[in-house]
């Protein structure tokens, strides 16, 4: 299982990310916006991904990622169980979710090509 100090270190090693509580989880930001929270009690990262994305992990996740519940898992939202993903797989998505929210400037700066 994915530890809760493994989820910070890999969510702060991304350029520029805060982190901050919000409601009873850890939000990892960057600009101010969110893109992955993480609930030490159930297990759970949350990372924001676009649909074309949410569908690749969630086929690629074997049960240990799928969109949330409702409304905000069609905006993208996307559940990861630290139970079963590999910690790798779980870098691969936070990666991917700081793609997503991060401004263009900051995603050239960073990684560019």
């Amino acid at each position: 299982m994915i530890t809760s100090e493994t989820v910070r270190q890999l969510a702060l090693a991304l350029p520029e990310t805060m982190e901050q509580p919000h409601f009873e989880k850890n939000a990892f930001r960057i600009n101010g916006k969110i893109f992955a929270t993480h609930s030490a009690e159930k297990q759970q990262v949350v990372v924001k991904l676009n649909e074309v994305d949410q569908s690749v992990f969630s086929a690629m996740g074997k049960g240990s990622c799928y969109p949330v519940a409702g409304g905000w898992g069609k905006q993208g939202w996307t559940v990861i169980e630290l139970s079963s993903a590999e910690e790798v797989f779980l870098q691969d998505a936070l990666k991917t979710a700081w793609l997503t929210v991060a401004p263009p400037k900051l995603v050239t700066k960073y990684f560019p090509g």
